[in-house]
């Protein structure tokens, strides 16, 4: 057994190939990490899941864009102040954009952890602005049209308050969304009223 042993000990140190396999860069090999590389890979993680936090609702806007019907409004004299449907659903896209990007930064600090209502409250926003579209466009219905704008408005402050307590940018992110929701209200109200 002795024999055995001085064996193994002379091969590591006579053997150049065990030499590198035992030296620094072995251990890489074996699962060791450095810091930079361990930082990388967080950042890789973090940059993918930003992505899959933007890709979702935008994708699913602009599956209800698709949902809803292109026809143009349906009033008489339009006022200047009226965007054109085009600018208004690239608008509304743009809106669920930073609201991804407001609730990815929630996430990465754990919000929807530390406060259970922080998700259900967004995925109703979400929800709402995902039928708004369908429903004053493709149905034809901008008075239930006008009552999903005030539910989505009334999400927006709540996911608002529950953001701010996790992430103050989160919450600042969200106040142009909020100022579009308070003037796709006012469309809104000019459309039931044409």
């Amino acid at each position: 057994m002795d024999n055995y042993s001085d064996h193994l000990k002379q091969r590591r140190t006579e053997d150049p190939a065990a030499a590198a396999a035992t030296g620094p860069a072995a251990g890489k090999k074996s699962g060791y990490r450095s810091r930079k590389d361990v930082k990388m890979d967080m950042a890789k993680r973090g940059l993918r899941s930003l992505a899959v936090a933007v890709a979702i609702p935008v994708s699913l806007h602009l599956l209800a864009i698709y949902a809803g019907s292109s026809d143009p409004y349906r009033i008489g004299s339009k006022p200047f102040w009226i965007p054109p449907l085009w600018a208004l659903r690239l608008t509304c896209m743009a809106s669920s954009f930073l609201m991804g990007l407001a609730a990815w930064l929630v996430w990465a600090e754990g919000g929807f952890h530390k406060n259970p209502m922080a998700l259900p409250i967004y995925l109703a926003q979400l929800g709402l602005s995902l039928i708004w579209d369908p429903i004053v466009f493709g149905a034809g219905a901008p008075w239930v049209g006008l009552i999903v704008c005030m539910g989505m408005f009334g999400a927006m402050i709540g996911c608002s308050r529950v953001f701010k307590d996790v992430n103050p940018v989160a919450a600042d992110l969200m106040k142009p969304s909020l100022a579009w929701v308070a003037f796709l209200a006012v469309v809104n109200l000019k459309l039931v009223f044409h």
